[in-house]
């Protein structure tokens, strides 16, 4: 329902409530003899009114089916208009996919286009190669037949001069063959002269294969005499003084509450050699190691040996198999005549000469010994104190000495005041390599089975 038309209603309706309410207050204030009138006058008043409300209820009918029929007419118009919109929907999809079909054709023939394109572009770029290949060919043919061209007309000119030259050779052909007869002649002349003089060489050189001989024999001779002749013991002394090498030697390690316990000690000491390797030996009590259980455990080792102003280092320290107190070690070749001191042999006969040189290392004193040997003792000598003869120093034997040969060889090293171990190999019955950090190869068990070797040892070797 329009909503004018409602309010029309409500506006009719407002107005005839408010007429019937008139009548009947005029009903209350009459006498009762109108009481027929006032009846009359309400019905007649009822019936205006209905008809009234009735020809508005028509009028909103009406307009109310008028509106209708436009809203149905719009309605129609409306539908006609979304189906002619939804037919050109459809004709714009159908459209729409043809335009794509025909994008997808034209793709296609696009892509195609591109490969063709590009294989004539190929073929192209090959065509203009070959065409340039064969131009750069011809060239080169060209350039090959100018360089022919020249070259026949160089060989043409060569030609030209040989013939020239050749005439010019063949007389120095002669010339040459008449000189070379008069080398020939010359060259038979020498040979002659070569072979009396190869004849003389032969001569001379076996007679001084004869005095070379002879001078041989005469050296080995004298060898052998100055080898037989027994040094002075002054001359022994001096020449080790003059040859012996400083061995600084450093142990450390740590002592009871972290002190610092750790030992230094230099000694003198010699080179020795047994035809093979390079030693310098000493005493162990020449070095900050001692032989006793429990032994110590160094935390490092370390030394240097020292000769003039030459210095090497110490690599290692073994201890002799036949008897651990006396220590040895090794040195290269190179070291050794970096040190520049004189390598003494080990004595190849030790019992050569009765008696022998007693050499004081650290003590600085020297004199004649006698020795002796032991049947119960066969690697060491004995020390006869009853034929002592000091020429040096304060002179009392004890164990670290030196003893040499009469020949100036090394005999071996007093390891107590009477018992002097013989050198004859130096065969290690332990090494300790020396390093700044040494306490893997502890060192203290070494020390304690070594001295356990000299603690079983009979008791006048100890």
């Amino acid at each position: 329902m329009n909503r004018s038309i409602l309010i029309v209603i409500c506006d009719f309706l407002l107005l005839s409530l408010l007429t019937f309410s008139t009548d009947l207050t005029k009903m209350a204030g009459d006498n009762e003899g109108a009481q027929p009138t006032a009846k009359v006058e309400m019905s007649t008043n009822q019936i205006d009114s209905g008809k009234d409300l009735a020809d508005v209820m028509k009028l909103a009918l009406t307009e109310e089916q008028k509106n209708r029929a436009q809203l149905q007419a719009e309605l129609a118009k409306a539908r006609d208009a979304a189906r002619q919109q939804q037919t050109q929907l459809n004709q714009s999809a159908t459209q729409n996919q043809q335009l794509q079909q025909q994008q997808a054709n034209l793709q296609q023939q696009l892509a195609a286009a591109l490969v063709s394109a590009k294989n004539l572009n190929q073929q192209l770029q090959n065509s203009s190669a070959e065409a340039s290949l064969t131009k750069q060919q011809l060239a080169e043919k060209e350039a090959e037949a100018q360089k022919q061209a020249q070259l026949a007309n160089s060989l043409q000119q060569q030609l030209a001069q040989f013939a020239k030259s050749n005439q010019v050779a063949q007389t120095e052909k002669q010339q040459l063959a008449n000189q070379l007869q008069l080398a020939e002649a010359e060259k038979r002349a020498a040979g002659e002269k070569f072979a009396l003089m190869q004849q003389q060489y032969q001569a001379e050189h076996a007679e001084n294969l004869k005095l070379a001989e002879g001078f041989n024999s005469l050296s080995t001779n004298v060898q052998q005499i100055q080898a037989s002749q027994p040094l002075a013991p002054n001359a022994i002394f001096s020449d080790f003084i003059a040859n012996q090498v400083q061995a600084n030697f450093n142990a450390a390690r740590t002592g009871f509450l972290g002190m610092d316990a750790s030992k230094s000690k230099s000694s003198q000491i010699p080179l020795a050699t047994d035809g093979k390797n390079i030693y310098a030996l000493c005493h162990v009590q020449d070095t900050p190691l001692t032989l006793w259980d429990p032994g110590t455990d160094w935390d490092g080792l370390t030394g240097t040996l020292r000769h003039g102003s030459a210095q090497v280092p110490i690599h290692s320290l073994s201890f002799d198999q036949q008897d651990p107190r006396v220590v040895f070690m090794p040195l290269t070749q190179a070291e050794a005549m970096q040190l520049g001191g004189k390598v003494y042999k080990i004595s190849s006969d030790p019992y050569k000469f009765q008696d022998a040189v007693l050499v004081g290392a650290q003590q600085g004193y020297y004199g004649e010994c006698s020795f002796q040997v032991d049947l119960e003792t066969p690697n060491y000598v004995k020390l006869d104190r009853s034929l002592l003869k000091g020429l040096f120093g304060k002179f009392n034997p004890s164990s670290g000495d030196l003893v040499f040969s009469r020949s100036g060889e090394l005999l071996g090293v007093m390891v107590n005041g009477t018992y002097c171990l013989v050198l004859k190999s130096f065969n290690a019955a332990a090494t300790f390599q020396f390093n700044q950090n040494v306490t893997s190869q502890h060192t203290g068990d070494t020390l304690a089975r070594l001295y356990g070797n000299v603690f079983n040892m009979p008791l006048k070797l100890q």
